[in-house]
């Protein structure tokens, strides 16, 4: 009772503050406004004509995107009472990394947000939101999830008896949710909307408008898209039956603890076993600090350089100059590099340079560099290669799984009351 007193003060005083704003939804002792929901809806649209894709009924986009509203609000009121925030420092820096992959500067990223309508302020706080989220799952899901050394040995066992291992489908999904031990009326209705969705698609229905009309899953609004997968990677519900399933074809309901799920197979493709291109290379490191600027970097390595050019051993300068302690006792040897394993910078500039070549003083997010390529080759996946895929692949897996009842716990236990609807 005291809740709902608190949460009708709070109401009232809203209501007061935005007499021009309607309240759509009350999420514990948040609300959400007619605004909020405008701007969101707003987003998405403009979403998915970016993605082509069809456009679900003004009424059914609406109810799924107020179920993202409360599914976000629910989880920054999670982040805040356990502490996680992001100053502006971190946020000011995400943002330029964006302008960055655009090509623009953050005052041209920002010109271009609002010629397209969206207010900069705004953006600032939704990418806030974005990132308090991600470590919030971060904290809370993905660190908590392990992986044994045995499942990995079972999971390249099966992938062998499998065969399937090379092959990946692009995959979607309709997910019609039901709480926690549901009562059978809330197990009736779900199986009557699970008729209607298997009706709709029966009778032609474009299965990526029927996800984002009818899903309960994270990724309605996409269309249900799960994107590419592994067999590995199936969350364990869709092991079986995916492999089964021709293109195009969606599955037969699969229960879970969530709800009825409906899985498409969008299409498939094989792998070739391919070969990694590996490089043997050495290097020479100088770090900058508060004792040697990027200037003095950059001359002590192309002094060094030259000592190379005139004769003297890229090995013994290595050991007796580079700030990189691990490499420059051998010499700066690294060793045979696989693609992937170095910054993008430092593997840039590796794969540019012939064998027996030298590169010229370059500058990565550790410091001033001088490469030298000694040789190149053509390897099989590795073991060791073939068992940290494996990993990944069982890691991301039990996250979906963990998120997915992590979520629908949340929601359950959040208390939410629909206004206006």
């Amino acid at each position: 009772m005291i809740k709902y007193l608190i949460v009708g003060l709070l109401l009232a005083t809203n209501v007061w503050a935005q007499s021009l704003d309607k309240i759509v939804a009350v999420v514990n002792d948040e609300v959400i406004l007619e605004s909020d929901l405008q701007d969101m809806e707003q987003t998405i649209r403009q979403q998915i004509r970016q993605r082509d894709a069809a456009m679900p009924p003004s009424d059914i986009l609406r109810k799924q995107v107020l179920e993202r509203l409360i599914m976000q609000r629910l989880q920054i009121q999670e982040a805040d009472k356990v502490g996680i925030r992001v100053g502006d420092d971190a946020l000011n820096a995400a943002l330029k990394q964006i302008a960055d992959k655009n090509q623009l500067t953050l005052r041209q990223f920002r010109d271009v947000l609002e010629k397209d309508g969206y207010d900069f302020s705004q953006f600032r706080e939704t990418i806030r939101d974005e990132m308090i989220i991600a470590r919030l799952r971060k904290s809370q899901v993905e660190d908590r999830v392990v992986v044994s050394d045995r499942e990995v040995d079972n999971f390249l066992a099966t992938q062998k008896i499998q065969d399937g291992g090379q092959v990946e489908y692009d995959l979607q999904h309709i997910l019609i949710s039901l709480p926690e031990a549901a009562s059978p009326e809330e197990v009736q209705a779900a199986q009557e909307k699970l008729e209607k969705v298997q009706a709709l698609l029966k009778e032609g229905g474009d299965f990526s408008q029927v996800a984002a009309g009818y899903s309960d899953g994270q990724n309605a609004l996409e269309g249900g898209e799960l994107g590419w997968r592994k067999q590995g990677e199936l969350p364990s519900l869709f092991a079986d039956v995916v492999p089964t399933l021709a293109v195009g074809e969606v599955s037969q309901p699969l229960r879970s603890g969530s709800g009825f799920h409906l899985v498409r197979v969008k299409d498939k493709k094989s792998e070739d076993v391919h070969l990694v291109k590996q490089t043997l290379a050495s290097h020479i490191l100088i770090k900058t600090n508060e004792l040697t600027t990027d200037e003095e970097a950059q001359q002590r390595l192309e002094k060094l350089r030259e000592r190379i050019v005139n004769g003297e051993d890229f090995a013994e300068l290595a050991r007796a100059n580079s700030d990189d302690t691990g490499s420059a006792i051998d010499g700066g040897s690294l060793g045979w590099v696989s693609p992937g394993v170095m910054v993008p910078e430092f593997e840039e500039k590796m794969n540019s340079l012939a064998v027996g070549e030298m590169s010229d003083v370059f500058k990565s997010r550790f410091g001033w560099h001088l490469i030298k390529v000694f040789d190149r080759r053509e390897e099989n996946m590795a073991e060791e290669y073939q068992r940290s895929k494996a990993r990944e692949q069982i890691r991301q897996r039990k996250i979906d799984e963990e998120m997915e009842t992590w979520l629908r716990s949340m929601r359950d236990e959040a208390y939410v009351e629909y206004r206006n609807p």
